[in-house]
């Protein structure tokens, strides 16, 4: 407990002396700099991966055709869409594939089998969409 404090004695010390070396001014400047460094960790990377994805409907029949349609951002164009189906807790992957195209975008034709309510996502390069949810009646 004692080491504790003689830490934060020594701390303070330094950020004393500091300060009474530089000045008032830029006492000022020195504090408000950290928070404008933690106000731009806040913010989107411009560079990050996205991966949105909507389904045309949220009920079909077994076997019967719809699409889905995503965006993204942070990935190229022609990179390899997969589709995945979470089944008994776990996401596997489908034969369907698509790609991005030149305006980021995808769309995809799915059919499922198994009837009742079924979740699906796309995969490109590691991002995982949104699960979107279909039932199949």
């Amino acid at each position: 407990m004692a080491a504790t404090f003689r830490i934060r004695t020594a701390v303070a010390g330094v950020m004393t002396v500091g300060l009474i070396g530089v000045g008032a001014a830029t006492a000022t400047a020195t504090t408000s700099e950290p928070t404008a460094t933690a106000d731009t960790s806040v913010q989107a990377d411009p560079r990050a991966k996205t991966n949105t994805v909507t389904a045309d409907r949220e009920h079909v029949k077994q076997w019967e055709e719809f699409r889905l349609r995503g965006k993204v951002t942070g990935i190229k164009a022609g990179t390899t869409v997969h589709l995945q189906q979470k089944q008994r807790g776990k996401w596997k992957t489908l034969p369907g594939t698509s790609s991005v195209n030149r305006s980021l975008d995808y769309s995809m034709r799915v059919k499922l089998g198994i009837k009742g309510v079924n979740q699906v996502r796309t995969m490109i390069a590691g991002e995982p969409s949104n699960p979107v949810t279909v039932t199949v009646h």
